[in-house]
């Protein structure tokens, strides 16, 4: 019987991911902020517009696009390296990250000239910053069932009207790539979906950024109250929105940041266990590293498929779920552990690290497609249902 492990070969880095590796040490060892790791742990959702420009100076902002447009022309196989180090380290990468993870890819792949002509220089030279326009307030995890209309005008324009919630970022991006309702209904579910480029500068749009429990505001709920957009916001075909944004998932599921979220975390318990010379937890240590490593193999078999120019959904979809839940467990078993004994005298960052990511965690099995969503996709996968 064919199972969906055996879609995942064994892959390995090449020699050139391995030697980039030294470049991004190098550059992080100068350009870093000198962040505490409760601000590390904030990493691809910490943004810091001035960072980001530094990357793209090096190149290493739409790595993965065409040396024309202004990017590095690299192979997934070095961008995950380049995301490896950046969160590893806790870089604040959140200015750049969707651009440069999924809108520049999506931009050149189904994009007009005119739009990769216009909006890829600019992602590579770090002055256009994306979010992404997916979910919605009464859609719930139901990303088929959006109700932002964008209405054809005679003149060939569009008229788009709606709304849009848990939008990292919103509130300091450029534009955001939005998957709307061009005919049909939330009924006709995959039919009538159609993905626009949105100037969130133009009159009508307005965004409200969202507090968390941490106090932080990274989210925003982004109205379109009858915003005018040019023809040429349209990517791709009207009604090729589901294809298109499907392509789009698989980007966004499958790289390291779905594993890597609690690893400073991780680091800096380890580092407190050292210093205090405390043995007791090896196993737990341990179980982490073993996880992580069995995790990593799964990302980078992922990440050979997209070198291949596959687009490996529903293994993007089977790494996503199986890594966020191994970002939740560090947190919740770190917290246990800290809590074991109230008279011991605990390093102060180590424990605001542990409280911010115990609080945030709950949203890493939302962001990118729900736990539940996503097994069923994996079920669809495997012909279960």
């Amino acid at each position: 019987m064919t199972t969906l492990l055996d879609r995942f070969s064994p892959a390995q880095l090449p020699a050139s991911a391995e030697a980039f590796r030294a470049d991004i040490r190098n550059f992080l060892a100068a350009e870093m902020p000198n962040l505490p790791p409760e601000r590390r742990a904030r990493s691809w959702m910490g943004f810091d517009a001035e960072f980001s420009r530094k990357l793209a100076g090096k190149g290493w902002v739409g790595v993965t696009l065409p040396r024309a447009y202004g990017g590095a022309q690299m192979d997934a196989f070095s961008r995950f390296v380049l995301v490896e180090e950046l969160l590893t380290a806790g870089a604040p990468v959140a200015a750049h990250w969707i651009a440069d993870r999924q809108s520049g890819p999506l931009i050149n792949k189904f994009g007009s000239d005119a739009q990769r002509d216009f909006y890829l220089p600019r992602i590579c030279q770090g002055k256009a910053f994306f979010c992404i326009g997916m979910s919605e307030p009464n859609a719930g995890s139901d990303l088929a069932g959006v109700g932002t209309r964008a209405v054809r005008r005679e003149n060939g324009n569009w008229t788009l009207s709606g709304r849009k919630i848990w939008t990292t970022s919103a509130q300091h991006c450029h534009y955001m790539i939005a998957l709307v309702r061009t005919s049909g209904t939330p009924q006709d579910r995959h039919a009538g979906l159609s993905q626009f480029i949105v100037d969130l500068s133009l009159p009508g749009v307005t965004v409200r950024p969202i507090t968390d429990l941490t106090g932080d505001a990274h989210f925003s709920e982004v109205f379109f109250d009858e915003v005018q957009l040019d023809g040429g916001a349209l990517i791709g075909e009207e009604g090729s929105g589901w294809t298109q944004v499907t392509a789009e998932l698989a980007f966004e599921r499958s790289g390291p940041e779905r594993i890597y979220s609690s690893l400073v975390l991780l680091e800096s318990w380890i580092n407190w266990l050292r210093e205090h010379k405390e043995p007791s937890h090896e196993q737990t240590v341990g179980r982490f590293v073993t996880h992580l490593a069995a995790l990593r193999a799964l990302s980078l078999s992922v990440t050979a498929r997209l070198v291949a120019g596959e687009s490996p959904v529903v293994e993007s979809a089977l790494v996503k779920d199986l890594g966020t839940t191994f970002e939740q467990e560090i947190p919740a078993a770190i917290e246990a552990l800290l809590g074991e004994d109230p008279r011991e005298e605990l390093d102060r960052h180590l424990v605001r690290t542990c409280s911010y990511l115990s609080n945030i965690s709950s949203t890493f099995s939302l962001r990118g497609g729900t736990r539940e969503i996503l097994r069923g996709m994996i079920a669809r996968g495997l012909g279960l249902r």
